[in-house]
């Protein structure tokens, strides 16, 4: 790179000599095209003058020319640079629209717990809000943890999307979506721990203040149905719940009759939300913080992470009758294999996190293993 250039200039065509053979550049309003061919596999150019331009404030993607013999120029390739951009462009209307279908999804779930009839009155939707608030609030903490720590490194990220789903629950929880390269491994740890530790503090809030308020009355119909055993769904206890109703001194289960407030449900959905998000692998937040942390090496720790839930799956098929958690963790075993074989994300910058950041990493993850259920739902039919 040449000493003389403007830090708020892209790099010159030396920059990429090594890996990509410049034969002219043209401008495109802010966009800079270098037009020409690579030297090395067209995959991997962009990731190798990545960081050059990281600092220059540009993003670069390698594109393939499909006007090269209209226009008879040599360059079959494109190297495209971009100012970079951690903003949003006008008003998110996507992400207001999924939002709104998951505060009326969240709603309706929320009727199922609170035994609430809608027939004579559809608006009775709207007692239902408590629990609304409870999910909703624990999982957009989680993702605007990402966000904001996504913004601090000037990494684009979009706003949440909410991904609205009928009950029990109501959503499936919320994604966003990184736009920008990760500029180090310090930031690629910062902005894959901040959505637990986030989410985990709204959880801890959510489940005590749920743990406090009145127990809902169980029908008639729903409490038989349960002591024998048949037509209900059982959500079991992780053992962060019950350490929080243990030092809060209030119960976390009822007596027939009765049930905990739906509130402890958004609580119990941002535990089990948590710990899967920090399973090591792949563009999961654990994927994240271990790759963060471990550099390339993560690759070894995540290889093994898919034969650890096939293994849970299979132990849960043969030792027990839990037929729906035999499936849940098969299936997540599939996901965390797709994800074994797309890799992690990679950062511009190697190099070591420190002390402290290793520190957050096992408390972050211990936290994850106290919200853990080898059972989470049992679904009982007669």
């Amino acid at each position: 790179m040449a000493g003389d250039e403007p830090s708020s200039q892209p790099p010159g065509p030396a920059a990429l000599s090594s890996v990509f053979h410049v034969y002219r550049v043209e401008r495109d309003g802010e966009a800079i095209r270098y037009i020409g061919e690579p030297l090395i596999a067209p995959g991997n150019v962009a990731d190798e003058i990545a960081p050059a331009f990281a600092e220059r404030g540009y993003d670069v993607s390698l594109t393939k020319r499909h006007d090269r013999d209209q226009r008879g120029a040599p360059g079959p390739y494109a190297v495209v640079a971009e100012p970079q951009s951690a903003g949003i462009d006008g008003i998110p209307w996507g992400n207001i629209a999924m939002f709104v279908l998951t505060v009326a999804t969240t709603l309706y779930a929320g009727t199922w717990w609170y035994y609430i009839d809608l027939a004579d009155d559809p608006l009775n939707l709207l007692r239902a809000w408590p629990f609304t608030a409870a999910v909703l609030g624990v999982l957009a903490t989680h993702e605007l943890g990402h966000y904001v720590a996504s913004r601090y490194y000037d990494v684009d990220a979009s706003l949440p999307y909410f991904i609205p789903v009928p009950p029990p629950i109501g959503t499936m929880g919320a994604i966003i979506r990184m736009r920008g390269r990760i500029p180090s491994r310090k930031a690629l740890f910062d902005i894959g721990v901040a959505g637990p530790l986030a989410g985990l503090a709204a959880t801890i809030v959510v489940t005590v203040i749920g743990l406090h308020l009145d127990p809902i009355a169980v029908p008639q119909g729903a409490a038989e149905a349960a002591s024998e055993g048949s037509g209900y769904i059982r959500f079991n206890d992780p053992l962060l719940l019950t350490l929080l109703a243990d030092l809060s001194g209030q119960p976390a289960g009822y007596g027939e009759g009765l049930a905990v407030n739906p509130v402890v449900f958004g609580g119990w959905v941002g535990m089990f939300v948590t710990f899967l998000n920090l399973i090591p692998v792949g563009q999961l937040d654990g994927g994240h913080i271990l790759r963060a942390a471990l550099g390339r090496r993560q690759e070894t720790v995540a290889a093994a992470v898919p034969g650890v839930l096939f293994s849970l799956s299979a132990g849960l098929y043969f030792l027990t009758d839990y037929t729906q958690s035999v499936i849940l963790w098969a299936i997540w075993g599939v996901i965390a294999l797709v994800m074994v074989r797309a890799g992690s994300a990679t950062p511009l910058r190697e190099g070591a996190i420190g002390p402290w950041r290793w520190g957050v990493a096992a408390i972050t993850f211990a936290l994850g293993a106290l919200c853990f259920m080898p059972v989470p739902v049992e679904i009982m039919m007669g």
